[in-house]
């Protein structure tokens, strides 16, 4: 590829998975550690899967889930950690483009930080589009995002905006079939590559699809 070409999603997250033996914690998310410990397991999709944390958790409680990356790195990571915690029966793992997601209906759909960089395209709301067709009825989906820049992030010349939860919602248009359980923006403790200890905000979307 030319150097002076953007990278597209794949080639950039892939080139980031390799840089490192590990790039997550491997915990859980707190937000979805929050809405998902409540209801009762059943069948789950994880869009942006990454190393899996967020999967072993779910199938550690009892749901049959189904992760997907862009990154066939990540993936890998994500069934080891996946046979690692003894639960590599109840998941399955994809590594595809985010735009075709997998057929079948789930009773949960979680997204967690499904961002990319400034500069390097991804199509956020069309694949939540495709997330949100993907919930069965009375399913969830539920949409985790950053609100802002992190205060030692390298933030682009030009301006830059995250939508709000509200304007991710409109911007969704899903209709009345929806119910919205959680629309807000929640704060989390997190550190900083120097070792700092900050507070930053989630932007956190909780839908109800009605039966």
């Amino acid at each position: 590829m030319n150097s002076n070409e953007p990278q597209s999603p794949s080639e950039f997250w892939e080139d980031r998975y390799q840089s490192a033996e590990q790039i997550w914690s491997g915990k859980v998310n707190r937000v979805l550690e929050e809405v998902a410990g409540s209801l009762p397991p059943g069948t789950a999709l994880d869009l942006g899967c990454g190393e899996g944390g967020d999967v072993v958790w779910l199938a550690r409680r009892g749901w049959a889930v189904t992760g997907i990356d862009i990154s066939p790195t990540a993936v890998e990571r994500a069934a080891a950690a996946a046979d690692a915690a003894g639960v590599g029966g109840r998941v399955e793992f994809v590594a595809a483009d985010l735009t075709t997601l997998p057929a079948g209906r789930y009773d949960l759909v979680t997204a967690s930080f499904l961002h990319a960089p400034v500069g390097v395209e991804l199509p956020r709301i069309a694949i939540l589009k495709q997330a949100a067709e993907r919930v069965a009825a009375g399913g969830h989906l539920l949409v985790t995002g950053h609100a802002a820049f992190p205060p030692w992030a390298d933030v682009p010349d030009h301006e830059y905006e995250f939508a709000s939860p509200q304007e991710e919602i409109e911007l969704l248009g899903l209709g009345d079939q929806w119910e919205v359980l959680a629309a807000e923006l929640r704060p989390r403790e997190a550190t900083s590559p120097s070792g700092e200890q900050t507070t930053l905000e989630d932007a956190v979307i909780l839908l109800r699809r009605r039966h």
